[in-house]
């Protein structure tokens, strides 16, 4: 429940703004200048301030899309992200956002038009491209677990009908799909669902849906005729992590037919070496960062990730799992240690 929101001077009298504020009409309501008095102040605790957070709702300025991190592929042609909104409802272990962001404040940029203007810029000028280019959502936040409120896959979706030569890929590990079962299913989105084996979300994705429900989900969303991606990332060791990952396999590939899947991605661990000290600094017990982490060399990004050892036998072996149900050409690997 959010009981307070904040909410940008500029942003007050923004048509969503105000259908966010009906919503919460008990939630205390404090009106600032600039959403970085709140988000990026000093002295936060992002630990304590996960057990209750708050909403803060303002207008994004600068840029609004960026080119995704190098390895990110799905088969689609140029790649770019974009960011409607900084921190996420769960509480994962293993999320850099928790390294990367002093709050845990839930930041709600309104002014969606402005991102797809700058989206539509981009994709005009790859128009000609062989492929299509893909627009990824839910890199710093869940595309769809604030859904009923934030209404930004419903808004999204409509406009990416009208925008040619591009795909839009929603990030998630929510079941909040209403919205989806409601409207025809589009073929320029891709509902990507990151799972773990049961034993992994329930020790460490904190507040998401149990994978078995995720799974449910994706099965009504794919008898409808929605594209569905698969993304097993991070790949997280652990004591049988064989067997584990050989049940999720069975679980994923017999619910959801292999055949129609527009793809899956695998990725290990791996997260800056500046996030990770102050994700160590939070949870210094959590055993994901007590086994087989290093740091990469510096001229591969400073990146803190599995031993090359132990990357290569977990990648190795969830990849032969995932090529028993799918085509090589839709699986895609990435590799922190390469």
């Amino acid at each position: 429940m959010i009981q307070t929101i904040y909410i940008e001077q500029a942003a007050l009298d923004h048509p969503r703004s105000k259908e966010i504020l009906k919503r919460y009409k008990s939630a205390t309501v404090i009106t600032v200048q600039s959403h970085s008095e709140i988000f990026n102040g000093h002295n936060q605790n992002f630990r304590a301030q996960k057990q209750s957070p708050s909403l803060i709702l303002a207008l994004k300025e600068n840029t609004f899309v960026h080119p995704t991190p190098a390895q990110y592929e799905t088969g689609g042609g140029a790649h770019y992200y974009f960011s409607h909104m900084l921190n996420c409802l769960y509480d994962c272990r293993y999320c850099f956002l928790q390294g990367m962001f002093q709050s845990a404040h839930y930041l709600l940029f309104v002014n969606y038009e402005e991102f797809v203007d700058e989206i539509k810029k981009i994709a005009s000028s790859h128009a000609n491209d062989e492929k299509p280019t893909w627009f990824f959502s839910g890199y710093d936040c869940d595309s769809l677990a604030f859904e009923p409120m934030s209404q930004f896959a419903d808004f999204f979706i409509e406009q990416f009908e009208h925008i040619p030569n591009a795909v839009l890929e929603l990030r998630t590990k929510s079941t909040q799909i209403r919205s989806l079962l409601k409207r025809k299913a589009s073929d320029k989105v891709v509902i990507a669902a990151s799972l773990s084996p049961s034993e992994v979300a329930q020790a460490v994705e904190l507040g998401a849906p149990a994978v078995s429900k995720r799974i449910d989900a994706l099965q009504k969303l794919q008898e409808q005729g929605w594209k569905i991606g698969i993304r097993f990332d991070p790949v997280i060791w652990h004591e049988g992590y064989q067997e584990s990952y050989a049940r999720l396999a069975e679980q994923v590939f017999s619910q959801l037919d292999p055949e129609l899947l527009d793809s899956v991605t695998l990725g290990s661990f791996r997260v800056p070496k500046t996030f990770f000290k102050a994700m160590y600094k939070l949870y210094p017990e959590e055993p994901v960062f007590n086994f087989g982490l290093e740091q990469q060399d510096p001229s591969n990004g400073t990146m803190v990730s599995y031993r090359s050892d132990i990357e290569t036998q977990i990648l190795d072996y969830v990849e032969q799992l995932c090529l028993q149900h799918i085509q090589a050409d839709r699986l895609y690997t990435y590799r922190s240690a390469t």
